[in-house]
């Protein structure tokens, strides 16, 4: 790793490659500072729009992504994450641009979350979009054999004109949050057998505390993993 970590959290700041979108980004979003106690740098892809990322999967939005990486590794970044889970489709290119811990996605956490809960459990996962979720993302990250039940936010005007379409700088926050917590009850009235839900969409993480409180299940996403990562590398000794 080109970071000295000495085990202060002021060592380790974490690396995030965000997408060019418009709104605000209220605490508990990744691209919020106040979300994390430790320093975050940013940098974000020109033209990496929600509608390339998440509907087109775009390829040629990989070298523009791998050089955001290695800009953050110059700056000092221990590690590096991103501000779109859909992006997991390009994790091997990105963690092969760097020499730090690079983990593109949220769903990274899916094959951890699968053998947390019992055989008879199933993981859930909440994304922006539920159509543009294929296999592909999935077994980008080994995930390919778990059982995942999903559901998606684009039924939401709130969600699809702020997030997905960009239409509007301003979100109603209250608004979104019903929205996400409609969804997210329909998913377990589906699957009474749901033992844990991942968010994959970053836009999402402001409502994980109402998720849980809602379901009362574990629920995962960007910013856990961002802490855990984070905890990883500033280890402080047992005594």
């Amino acid at each position: 790793m080109t970071a000295a970590l000495s085990g202060s959290p002021s060592s380790a700041p974490i690396g995030v490659i965000g997408l060019e979108t418009i709104f605000t980004k209220i605490p508990g979003h990744i691209r919020n500072r106040s979300t994390f106690g430790f320093p975050v740098l940013y940098e974000v892809v020109r033209g990496a729009t929600a509608e390339r990322v998440v509907t087109q999967a775009d390829p040629s939005l990989i070298e523009p992504f791998c050089r955001a990486a290695q800009k953050l590794q110059a700056r000092g970044a221990a590690a590096i994450t991103t501000g779109c889970g859909f992006l997991v489709l390009f994790q091997k290119q990105l963690a092969d641009a760097v020499t730090v811990p690079l983990f593109a996605s949220s769903l990274t956490q899916l094959p951890m979350v699968r053998r947390m809960i019992s055989a008879d459990r199933k993981v859930g996962l909440l994304v922006a979009k539920q159509v543009s979720l294929t296999p592909r993302h999935l077994a980008a990250i080994g995930a390919q054999d778990v059982e995942v039940c999903v559901i998606g936010m684009e039924s939401s005007t709130e969600f699809r004109e702020v997030m997905l379409e960009g239409r509007r700088v301003e979100l109603d926050v209250e608004r979104l949050k019903a929205d996400v917590l409609s969804q997210v009850e329909e998913l377990a009235r589906a699957n009474p057998d749901l033992g844990a839900l991942v968010i994959e969409c970053t836009d999402l993480v402001p409502f994980a505390h109402d998720i849980q409180q809602r379901l009362g299940l574990p629920v995962f996403d960007i910013v856990t993993l961002t802490n855990m990562v984070h905890a990883a590398l500033t280890r402080h000794p047992y005594r």
